[in-house]
Parts: C-alpha cells; sequence; structure tokens
C-alpha cells in the first residue's frame, strides 16, 4: 500500500523544498478560489511550472478550488478549471458543490476529491461525495480514532487526515468570527485569525481562545495500521525551513514504520524536532476523544520565534570538505549544529572555521544571508540544511 505525505506549498520555492525533502504530492492554491488569500498563491504559469517540476520527481500537485462561492465568483470559473486540466495537474480539490457540477459537465480528465471545508466526520457523508464522483475526501480534524476507522473499514474511498499544523477553534470549515470582527471572510480565504486574538475579559487576565495546535508524531505507526491513504500538512503560509523540517520528519518516521525498523527513540527524536520548528505548544488534539482544557490557550501564551534555521547550503568541495552556506540565523565558531537533507541523514559537526565573502576569517556569521564558507567533515549537498544541534 502507498502512504502518501501531502505537504503544502505556497509558492514555487518552497513547492519545490517539500518535494525535494520528502512529499509524495503538494497542495498549492491559485491567484482565485483559494482559502489562503494571504499566501503568494500561483500564477497559471508557475502552476505550469510546479507540475512539471513535481512530476519529474514522480510527484503530485493538488490545487484547491474550495472556497465558498457567490455568484460573481463563477463567471470564470470555467475557463480556470479548464486551464488547470490542461496544465495536468493531478486533482481538484473542491468543496463548493457549483465547482463538482462544473467539472462533471466540462468533461475534465482531471479528477477530484473533497475539502475539509465541507466537515466530513461520518461514513454516510463519504458514501454520498462518492456518489458524486469524489475519489478521496478530507476529513474534518474533529474526528477520533473511532471515526476513522469506521470509516475506512466500510468504504473503499481514499481518506485525507491532517497530521500536523494549525488547528480551527470552530469546527473544520464552519467558521465565521473573522466574518463578524474584522469583515475578513474566513470561508472565502480571508481568514484574521480571531481566535488568535487576546480578549480582555474583565478580569486581571486577558482572555484567548485560541487551539494548540495539531502533532500526531506519536500515532503515525498507529494511523498507518488504519491503512489511510494520505497524511497532510497544514501549513501554506509557513517557511521554507518548516516546510522542509516538518517534511523530512514525517517522511522518515513514515519509512522507518513501512521498513519495520522505526523505534521510539527516533519518535522522541523528531518530536523534539517538531516541537522546535512550531511557535505554539502541540498536541493530538481529536484522535483520541475530545481533547480537554490542555487542548487550547485559555489565559494567553507565548509564541517565540524560530532561529534553528542557520544555513543552507550552495555548494559543497569534497577535496577541501568546504561548503558554502547562505546564513540564515547567527552561528559562531566552535558551534555544534546539525545538517540534513533530501539524501544526507541528520550529522553533527563542529564549526572549525567562518570564512566570509571577502576571504576574511570571522568569529560568526550574524549578517542576513550573507555568504560564508564552513568545514564540514562529511559530503553534503545543495540544499541542505544547517540547523542548531537538538539535543
Amino acid at each position: 500500500m502507498k502512504y502518501e505525505l501531502l505537504l503544502p506549498a505556497g509558492d514555487l520555492n518552497r513547492l519545490k523544498f517539500a518535494c525535494m525533502y520528502g512529499a509524495d504530492a503538494v497542495y498549492i492554491g491559485g491567484y482565485n478560489y483559494s482559502l489562503r488569500a494571504n499566501a503568494n498563491n500561483f500564477s497559471l504559469d508557475e502552476i505550469k511550472e510546479a507540475v512539471e517540476f513535481a512530476h519529474r520527481l514522480n510527484k503530485k500537485v493538488f490545487v484547491t478550488v474550495n472556497m465558498i462561492f457567490h455568484n460573481v465568483d463563477l463567471e470564470n470559473l470555467d475557463n480556470y478549471l479548464k486551464e488547470l486540466d490542461s496544465i495536468n495537474i493531478d486533482s481538484f480539490i473542491v468543496s463548493d458543490f457549483a465547482v463538482i457540477e462544473a467539472i462533471k459537465r466540462l468533461k475534465l480528465k482531471t479528477p477530484f476529491f473533497i475539502s475539509t471545508q465541507k466537515s466530513i466526520t461520518n461514513l454516510a457523508a463519504v458514501k454520498f461525495y462518492k456518489s458524486l464522483g469524489a475519489y478521496r475526501v478530507v476529513l474534518a480534524r474533529e474526528c477520533s480514532r473511532e471515526d476513522i476507522k469506521n470509516i475506512k473499514d466500510n468504504i473503499d474511498t481514499e481518506v485525507e487526515v491532517f497530521i500536523h499544523g494549525a488547528m480551527c477553534t470552530s469546527y473544520s470549515g464552519r467558521c465565521v468570527m473573522s466574518n463578524y470582527v474584522t469583515l475578513r471572510d474566513s470561508n472565502r480565504g480571508g481568514c484574521s485569525q480571531v481566535c488568535r486574538f487576546t480578549f480582555d475579559n474583565n478580569t486581571n487576565h486577558d482572555y484567548t481562545i485560541s487551539s494548540k495546535d495539531l502533532n500526531m508524531i506519536d500515532y503515525i505507526s498507529d494511523m498507518m495500521d488504519l491503512k489511510i491513504e494520505s497524511y497532510k500538512i497544514e501549513g501554506r503560509m509557513k517557511s521554507l525551513y518548516y516546510i522542509a523540517t516538518v517534511a523530512n520528519a514525517y517522511r522518515t518516521i513514515m519509512d522507518k514504520k513501512i521498513n519495520n525498523t522505526l523505534t521510539l527513540d527516533d519518535i522522541a527524536y523528531y518530536k523534539k524536532v517538531l516541537n522546535r520548528v512550531s511557535n505554539r505548544e502541540n498536541i493530538s488534539q481529536f484522535y483520541n476523544g475530545n481533547p480537554g482544557v490542555d487542548g487550547q490557550y485559555f489565559t494567553g501564551r507565548e509564541e517565540v520565534s524560530n532561529k534553528d534555521f542557520l544555513g543552507l547550503v550552495l555548494s559543497y568541495n569534497e577535496e577541501t570538505q568546504e561548503a558554502v552556506v547562505e546564513q540564515r540565523n547567527k552561528f559562531t565558531v566552535g558551534d555544534i549544529i546539525e545538517v540534513f537533507g533530501p539524501n544526507t541523514m541528520v550529522q553533527k559537526f563542529k564549526i572549525e572555521y567562518i570564512i566570509n565573502s571577502d576571504n576574511e576569517s570571522v568569529d560568526s556569521a550574524c549578517h542576513a544571508q550573507e555568504i560564508v564558507k564552513v568545514k564540514i567533515p562529511f559530503k553534503v549537498c545543495e540544499n541542505d540544511i544547517l540547523r542548531v544541534q537538538i539535543s
């Protein structure tokens, strides 16, 4: 059985890193009809380039057309769907029945599956969308293990579940708080994340209704035993480092599960990695039933900016063992740091020296995106990542 790791991409560069770092498929949005209006998103030309790049690596590209449509939104929908179909994307992700009707009426070759915006939590709903032609459904984040198992045991439709990233305070696809407070429609791509605002509740403590993030690293093995087809990461607004790190962590865990080499030490290490890359606390949320008080922030939270991303390898000279690195956060001679990449297992080394672009020896790399040389006593590759040591 094929277990698909599905990563988000907010732009072409992040799509490439998602593919390189372990995604089997990526989901993206165009300039129109997507639920992440504040992401950079993709023009049609960029979607074509994305598909060509991904297909060369035997990866898939899914395009979201999953906002709630008003009459005015339908005016160019047919042309947009036909353009995407001609580009050879691998699937549409849809929620509105108008889009399903258009795909079928236009007799497009590209298949479609149902977005989390439909809040699917039961078998009857899955059967209904299968009857409309959907080959897959994205289950709501609020589904428990029991819900998922019941669906998987009783229908052959593919199932996609979220395993990592932000949670919605409301049911998936049902939030209107952003509309009410800021006049930005969360179901049409304008969510202002009101649930993360801090409110005055007339006490000595500010109040928040923000959910903690989702992290399923402890349960990936169990989920794979349920024969779930697709494992989805949230985060089209996230950074290149976040995308690469999360992809690498789950790819490693899933591959070790498949190869029967997964250990508790592996899970413990990558749990530390994932906890560091997020700036919010995270738990398994609804998988074992409704979360309790530990699933939400009530009286404030601390979101610390992550500075673990130290540099990106641009090239490596095997004879001199020198890497040319684009610096991202400060590192210093004497630091012990890690490097990992698409074809580089996690390894540690000590910074013996740093040579700047003027060929001067310096104590630290402390200027944003400066190009430096460092010695790495083992082979690394272009686009490998340097990060702080995860202890």
